[in-house]
């Protein structure tokens, strides 16, 4: 049935209000797809890129080899479609031959993963007043892709058709108004997906909550920052839940199907100056729980399984919200199952993943803050900088941009190494009672990191296991893509300045590059159709953290005449990259 259901409004109730969308199929009957299943997810097949990092462990890796480090210098673009302007951080998803895409303003794309022909467009019909916000992407199981939208609902669509299946309602779109936003990539484990909700200044935080995956009824929910009576409540200088800001959920968490856990990150609180100064009440701390901490939840009921706070009370806005990674690492003689992530100032922490003990650090060289570690509990002791002055500005390391940001690592699990794109940029950090994000009014400056003048874009190789740091490729850009490594020998790279890079993963040496005509600011992924391996990367949609960089990096490198600033916005595309034929 040609151009079946072309531009058909669907309605149906769901969360008590009505819904309707136009869905429409390009051409032909509904697409013959496999169902995504468990073991799928647990273990893809190697042409394929089900979820955001590909994996549950988050490696962000790769077992395709046609790209390798003799032939990566020969790629060349295969196709281009043009995107929707606007701030988006999307993920491709690639399945039997399909690549979906979670566009600008709601919109989902399911498009010919070997050419770029559009199959089918689902565009949801966001409540009005509803602000755009950049996403990671959705997420597939069975004949479902999952897709979070601006109104702060998740929508069920049918892989083949477009077709909506339900439509679940997170929060009341009123509170999304005033800050809540679906910004992570959702993550379905056992019969459930699991969404992290961004809340930035909103009164009572952050929270995570579970779906049935089959109906979208809600599961559970658990809240990031303590409610009355609970463990935690005391950890905010006294505050009233109402004050109380901050443990954003925007990053994709890690699920580990054997001990049926899901590991979150939280970001700190921008409300910085009712916890600056301890009351001193009995019982009273200012740690702020569970801001810049690891929670290890129960997937089947939410309960929290244990925490971990990397920084207490953050007073400049230096998350530990990223990724965590799962991994087996030797410990006084012994193997363990690792949860391994680094905040901002590229410092990285490595915990028990099966009880949230700490089990050591590894410092990157990038921060100021620290002055020691505790070696057992992990518990840092801080310079008198990491809490801003009354009188005088100093010098923060990293910026509050972020040594490391949301442009995530990757690990090649044959080597064991990591890849970690980094920004070599520090702040003068201005006294109280000025004009910031934060509520103390301390300026946030960028300043360039002494020594290291010129040079912001940093990828660094890691071993986590022996705390070793390898080689590293340093440039004037600094990165605005996440990692994509390859067991062809090759990582793949973005930056500022419209440049994408293959890396040899041996020693760092540049094997190719192009200029994208825009700026990477995504998740790029690589996956086979028809036999071809190709390698994509969404680019013009570029993030509040992009422009921020680009502004920072002018200015220390002379203004809008500086290189930064002959730069040609080309516009929003998904771009792809294949070998000749």
């Amino acid at each position: 049935m040609p151009f079946l259901q072309k531009n058909a409004l669907r309605c149906l109730i769901a969360a008590g209000a009505m819904s309707c969308a136009a869905a429409s199929l390009a051409q032909g009957p509904a697409l013959d797809l496999r169902p995504v299943t468990d073991d799928m997810l647990a273990n893809p097949p190697a042409e394929n890129w089900l979820m955001w990092r590909r994996t549950w462990d988050a490696y962000g890796f790769s077992p395709l080899d046609q790209i390798n480090t003799n032939n990566v210098g020969t790629l060349q673009e295969a196709y281009r479609v043009p995107l929707e302007p606007g701030s988006n951080t999307p993920t491709p998803l690639v399945h039997d031959g399909v690549l979906f895409l979670l566009n600008g303003n709601d919109t989902l794309m399911a498009m010919d993963a070997a050419s770029g022909k559009l199959l089918w467009q689902y565009s949801h019909p966001t409540a009005e007043g509803a602000p755009p916000s950049s996403k990671f992407g959705p997420a597939l199981h069975g004949h479902k892709i999952i897709m979070p939208t601006n109104d702060m609902r998740m929508v069920a669509l049918d892989i083949r058709s477009g077709e909506v299946i339900w439509n679940t309602a997170i929060a009341d779109s009123r509170i999304g108004r005033r800050g809540h936003t679906l910004r992570a990539t959702p993550i379905i484990a056992n019969g459930k997906i699991i969404q992290g909700v961004n809340a930035t200044m909103v009164p009572e935080g952050g929270f995570i909550v579970a779906l049935d995956l089959e109906t979208g009824q809600e599961a559970w929910r658990f809240y990031t920052i303590p409610r009355p009576g609970e463990f935690g409540d005391n950890s905010w200088n006294g505050l009233e839940l109402s004050a109380r800001s901050g443990g954003s959920v925007w990053m994709p968490p890690t699920y580990d199907a054997d001990l049926d856990l899901v590991y979150f990150g939280t970001a700190p609180t921008y409300d910085t100056a009712p916890l600056l100064n301890p009351s001193g009440a009995p019982g009273t701390t200012s740690d702020a729980l569970y801001t810049n901490s690891t929670l290890a939840l129960r997937v089947s009921t939410g309960e929290l399984a244990w925490h971990y706070q990397h920084v207490s009370n953050d007073q400049w806005d230096l998350d530990w919200v990223y990724e965590r990674q799962l991994m087996d690492v030797p410990f006084n003689g012994e193997t363990r199952k690792a949860v391994v992530t680094a905040g901002k100032m590229a410092l990285f922490d490595v915990l028990d993943a099966a009880s949230g003990q700490y089990l050591y650090s590894m410092d990157l060289g990038l921060q100021n803050l620290i002055a020691s570690i505790d070696p057992e509990t992990g518990i840092k002791t801080m310079k008198p900088n990491a809490r801003p002055s009354i009188e005088s500005t100093q010098l923060v390391c990293p910026f509050a941009a972020g040594g490391r940001n949301w442009q995530v690592s990757s690990i090649n699990p044959e080597s064991g190494i990591l890849f970690l794109p980094i920004t070599q940029m520090c702040m003068n950090g201005g006294p109280v009672g000025g004009d910031s994000i934060l509520s103390t009014g301390a300026a946030l400056i960028p300043a360039p990191v002494p020594g290291g003048e010129g040079e912001f874009g940093r990828l660094q190789a890691v071993d986590i296991r022996s705390k070793e740091l390898l080689w590293d490729f340093r440039e004037m850009a600094p990165p605005t893509s996440a990692i994509v490594a390859t067991a062809g020998g090759v990582i793949f790279s973005g930056t500022l300045d419209h440049q994408f890079k293959a890396l040899d993963q041996r020693n760092g040496d540049v094997l190719w590059k192009t200029n994208l005509g825009d700026i990477p600011a995504s998740f790029p992924i690589t996956y086979m159709a028809d036999g071809k391996q190709y390698v994509a990367v969404a680019i013009g949609q570029p993030t509040i953290h992009a422009g921020t960089f680009m502004g920072a990096v002018m200015a220390m490198t002379g203004g809008p005449a500086g290189p930064m600033g002959q730069l040609q916005n080309q516009g929003a595309a998904l771009v792809v990259y294949a070998l000749p034929d």
